[in-house]
């Protein structure tokens, strides 16, 4: 019998016409179903009956807003009880979790179905880029060129919006997979099987708790990242180099083997110790024993499975010398082996790693090793081994032996060696200054360092730079926070000794303001001998590359300005010089958006890179720009691919890192598949915009300066309407922290980092991150277009206003940086709901507060809508982007459910506080319901 769901997707991809769709619907309505057959097994026909009405009576308030609809919606919640509440917002939101699922298969499956239709190459794709770049007489050596010499890192960081526990990761895992299964051709038995075990996993998802009582620790993030390089990273990484080399030989009709490691790991996760007492050298070394754990256990399983695989026989076929060589070095004596050199050798192989693994601070290696063997000195050692291998089977007939697995392993081998992924450190510059202050009050050299003004900081750490002696004593007692401070440096450095240089090389300074705060880390990382100021020709040696943050608009102004002054000193030159003459610098996106606006900032931004190439050329510098992007678009989100294109030309050129924050890393990397494509995107945008010509005539250097001066009069306009109404209007504060779930989200254990910097309600306080996550909550999502509309209203009516709008849709059709800017906001309008949000806006008590200031919203939102249709022409949202218009869509009839429960349970939870009281079910329901709102959005984080 046919497999009629496999017919339905056969037919959707051939079929001009056809229901693309078709099967995402299926999808959807076999999860939904199933998730309703297990509510009614667990709770019964009643809560089933509930959950229903309650999703048809929102539909209807979304459909008509209907102030009937509303009040029976208010009716219908008022009266659920504490458990059918629970039971409700438990519905919604594992129906959000399950319709994400449905949507990645989906994405999966037309992505196949358009390379079994072989047209062009997709839009994102390395293949694609490739396609561009052979089109426009770029050659297969600069191609090459950019490969070995490129470093793509996507680093991943754990923020306050982290709402995914392990344990939902993995049956949701499985869902996928099951679901996947079903695209194939089944008999019968097998699908009705596969039935049973989606039912059974959806059922266990039920009974499992959805989310964490107890404060998330440091070292639960560090597992939580780990899951998905077990999903992710450390397959589809190694594949996906073997994909890129077979569409260069494709394109350029030449193998080139490239044996670099492009595309490398990051993490943050137990280094960044920014706003965060958890994290200290102690999460540091954690964080690099189990990721070095983690590595070893793929090598030792993969080493172990091709022992089995490698069956061949010197009585059939031959081998190297070196291969043999490495088989005699095998504790493994058996007579049974004797003829079968690479088992031997891979057995030799695997008691080097366990001994490696053991020594790297390993505790449970799963299989015992033959026989004892000397650790391997690093990873390159390793490799070699593996090295000798493939020449052997490339030697004598067994070439097709390499694929996949001895070739995957390899690769893994040169990507992650034996600590996974680079550790980034980070701490804010006012720390350093304290922690230097005391050093040189306590040595005596300065009695008060933080007095002193920025010329006589900058001459007083260069003298002492170049002094041979230390400033910190072990005779002396320091501050705590000197102790630990100093701590961390001496575990960087031991890290280093034990896990390779790749383990932490980076150190990230926040708050960067003045040239200073890049000097007082070098001083730092000298007292601990990080930083070795050699007398003759070897010159200073630096560990760790000294990488200043800039995040707040003031920030990105001053950014090249600090660059120009500090790489001007002789010291660091010489150390930018012994670095390969690269220097990296980060920008934050999620402090400047706050501070200024979502306008501001990425015009900010685009400047600050902008200047800071000029700065890089001048000085002979290569600028690798680190972009720290959160999940909405107020953080720098929207799709990777569009917003590498469009940064300035020059700022690209092979290097680039980027955060990969909250539940954005789950939407990107749960799914192997999904995964492999995000980190393809990844590379394929990098690839074109280093690599394709743009042009330079003086027309277009002509219109894209009158582009920028455009951008310029904008933004001043929109820095002030947003300034004016976030920090300026009275009353806003109040209304914030009242008509959002601020405080409920800082109540939740999503994460091991306050929400708050301080213990304040200012919103200057409050961090970017729950910030811009409240508002999403809300379905309000301003920090990602508001001001937009107060500036180009008010430049427009400021002048000829036809001109002035024909320019802006000339901006928008031919600048990369206004288009991109327009599509995300475009998204981000498109999850925007002032009919939720007006029932968020009723938890504000004060009236006239509340009137006031939601009028403003909703008048700044209604001409955004206007302005944004006359300047892209199209009048419904997404327009130009039809499949995540669909899948928006398709997500309201339970988002918005949520959003309705939430503000009842909040309102509940409230009334509850203010007589001193609480319930741990409403307080539960709330933090349900934020989980699948964030779910829901996605990218909210």
């Amino acid at each position: 019998m046919a497999n009629p769901s496999s017919a339905l997707n056969e037919q959707a991809a051939e079929q001009p016409g056809a229901d693309k769709d078709a099967p995402l619907k299926e999808d959807i309505r076999l999860l939904g179903r199933l998730l309703g057959d297990v509510l009614r097994d667990q709770e019964g026909e009643e809560v089933y009956a509930v959950v229903e009405t309650i999703r048809q009576t929102a539909v209807r308030f979304r459909r008509e807003a209907d102030a009937g609809a509303a009040k029976e919606l208010d009716g219908m919640l008022k009266i659920l009880t504490k458990e059918q509440t629970i039971s409700v917002v438990r519905a919604f939101s594992y129906f959000s979790h399950l319709a994400n699922i449905a949507e990645d298969q989906h994405h999966i499956r037309r992505r196949r179905a358009h390379l079994l239709a072989g047209s062009r190459p997709q839009r994102g794709s390395v293949d694609y880029a490739l396609c561009k770049l052979k089109e426009a007489g770029v050659a297969q050596e600069t191609v090459s060129t950019f490969f070995q010499e490129a470093l793509i890192s996507p680093v991943l960081t754990a923020h306050p919006t982290e709402v995914q526990r392990k344990s939902i990761l993995d049956a949701e895992h499985d869902i996928a997979r099951l679901l996947a299964e079903r695209d194939l051709p089944l008999t019968p038995k097998e699908r009705a099987a596969n039935l049973h075990l989606l039912r059974a996993r959806i059922a266990t998802l039920w009974q499992t708790r959805m989310l964490r009582y107890t404060k998330l620790t440091v070292a639960d993030e560090i597992e939580n990242a780990l899951s998905y390089y077990r999903i992710t990273f450390l397959r589809e990484l190694p594949g996906l180099y073997d994909d890129i080399e077979q569409d260069i030989a494709h394109h350029y009709g030449q193998q080139v083997p490239i044996d670099a490691p492009y595309v490398q790991m990051g993490s943050w996760i137990g280094g960044d110790r920014d706003g965060n007492p958890n994290v200290n050298g102690n999460t540091m070394s954690h964080a690099l024993t189990r990721q070095a754990t983690t590595i070893l256990d793929f090598y030792l399983e993969e080493a172990h499975t091709l022992g089995a695989e490698l069956s061949i026989s010197t009585l059939m076929v031959a081998c190297t010398p070196e291969l043999q060589a490495l088989a005699d070095q095998s504790p493994d004596t058996s007579d049974h082996r004797a003829d079968e050199p690479y088992r031997r050798a891979l057995i030799g192989i695997y008691a080097r790693l366990a001994a490696t693994a053991r020594a790297l601070g390993a505790t449970n290696i799963l299989r015992k090793e033959v026989g004892h063997a000397e650790p391997y000195a690093d990873a390159r050692a390793f490799s070699a081994d593996l090295q000798v291998l493939i020449d052997s089977l490339n030697a004598h007939h067994g070439a097709v032996l390499v694929q996949p697995r001895l070739s995957t392993l390899k690769r893994a081998a040169d990507i992650f060696g034996f600590h996974l992924a680079s550790l980034d450190m980070r701490q804010s510059s006012d720390i350093h200054e304290r922690v230097l202050a005391e050093l040189f009050a306590k040595s005596g050299v300065q009695a008060d360092y933080a007095a002193l003004d920025e010329d006589a900081k900058v001459r007083l750490l260069l003298s002492e730079l170049a002094q041979p002696r230390l400033l910190n004593s072990p005779y002396v007692t320091y501050s705590d926070e000197t102790v630990s401070e100093l701590g961390v440096l001496r575990a960087a450095r031991e890290i280093r000794a034990r896990y390779g240089a790749r383990a932490i090389r980076n150190y990230i300074i926040s708050h960067t303001e003045t040239v200073s705060d890049l000097l007082e880390v070098l001083l730092l990382q000298k007292e601990l001998g990080l930083l070795r100021i050699a007398a003759g020709d070897a010159g200073p040696e630096l560990d760790l590359m000294v990488i200043p943050l800039f995040e707040t608009i003031p920030d990105l102004q001053r950014a090249a300005g600090i660059m120009e002054a500090v790489m001007a000193i002789p010291l660091v030159k010489e150390l930018i010089g012994k670095q390969g003459q690269i220097q990296e610098v980060m920008l934050g996106y999620s402090d400047s958006n706050k501070d200024g606006g979502f306008l501001t900032s990425n015009w900010e931004l685009y400047k600050a890179e902008t200047n800071l190439v000029k700065v890089f050329e001048k000085a002979g510098v290569k600028l690798r720009l680190f972009h720290g992007r959160g999940g909405t678009v107020g953080r720098g989100g929207g799709p990777s691919y569009d917003a590498i294109l469009a940064q300035p030309h020059g700022t690209v050129n092979g290097q680039i890192r980027l955060t990969e924050q909250g539940e954005i890393i789950a939407s990107k990397f749960s799914n192997k598949d999904i995964g492999r494509r995000n980190l393809e995107l990844l590379v394929a945008a990098t690839l074109e915009a280093s690599l394709l010509p743009q042009p330079e005539d003086a027309e277009h250097s002509k219109q894209l300066h009158q582009f920028e001066t455009i951008m310029a009069e904008i933004s001043d306009r929109a820095y002030k309407a947003y300034r004016n109404l976030v920090y300026e209007t009275p009353g806003f504060t109040d209304y914030f922290f009242t008509a959002t779930p601020i405080a409920e989200i800082a109540e939740l254990n999503l994460g091991s980092r306050p929400a708050s910097r301080k213990s304040t309600k200012r919103i200057e306080d409050l961090r970017a991150i729950p910030w811009g996550f409240s508002w999403g909550q809300c379905r309000l999502l301003l920090p990602g277009w508001y001001g937009f509309a107060s500036a180009i209203g008010g430049w427009i009516a400021d002048g000829d206003q036809a001109a002035r709008l024909a320019q802006l849709q000339a901006m928008f059709q031919h600048w990369p940086l206004f288009a991109t800017l327009l599509s995300n906001m475009d998204m981000v309008l498109a999850k925007t709901d002032l009919a939720i949000a007006s029932r968020y806006a009723e938890l504000v008590q004060d009236k006239e507060l509340r009137e006031r200031i939601f009028k403003r919203i909703t008048e700044e939102h209604a001409n955004t809508l206007e302005i944004l249709q006359s300047i892209t022409g199209a009048s419904e949202r997404l327009a130009g982007n039809p499949l995540l218009a669909r899948s928006i869509q398709n997500r309201f009839a339970y988002l918005d459910p949520l959003n309705h429960l939430q503000v009842e349970l909040i309102k509940r939870h409230r009334a509850l506080s203010a007589e001193s009281k609480a319930d741990e079910r409403v307080h539960r329901g709330i933090h349900l319901s934020i989980n699948g709102v964030a779910a829901g959005l996605r990218n909210t984080g």
